[in-house]
């Protein structure tokens, strides 16, 4: 199944320059925990979540309206294309340990988006795959790392 065939559409932005305020407030008012960052061309360049406002509101001690977008967006983005399939989303989802992917046209400029939920929700008859993706996205990092580092 094509990703276009059950992405949201009609997904609320925030643009880099505004400040976290905003954007929570965007996130606030459409039940949601993430939204992507788009460029003044429209054109996807990052993405926004709840977790990276509370962090960003801890580690620089200054009030939401007082912090920009830009200091705490992703600074890499990964999306995919509508004609992909949801098996592909699914792959990018567990190599970049994503819940949530905006869906771009081929000049990079959003049409939907795709969540962990409508994965899911896609995956109700494989549920092996959707297995293996949710213990990769869910791995963490800092255990891995501990563990590296054990003589």
């Amino acid at each position: 199944m094509r990703i276009a065939e059950f992405m949201t559409q009609g997904v609320y932005t925030v643009h880099a320059h505004e400040t976290l305020d905003k954007a929570a407030g965007v996130m606030w008012e459409h039940d949601c925990g993430a939204v992507p960052v788009v460029g003044h061309d429209g054109r996807v360049v990052a993405m926004i979540t709840d977790r990276d406002i509370c962090m960003a509101a801890y580690t620089q001690g200054k009030p939401l309206s007082e912090i920009s977008v830009s200091s705490a967006m992703s600074h890499h983005c990964v999306s995919c294309n509508a004609e992909e399939s949801a098996q592909a989303a699914e792959r990018m989802m567990r190599q970049h340990q994503l819940r949530r992917l905006p869906v771009v046209d081929d000049m990079g400029h959003l049409v939907g988006i795709v969540s962990l939920n409508d994965i899911v929700l896609e995956a109700a008859t494989k549920p092996a795959d959707m297995a293996v993706t949710l213990a990769a996205i869910c791995r963490h990092h800092h255990r891995e790392l501990a563990e590296v580092d054990r003589p």
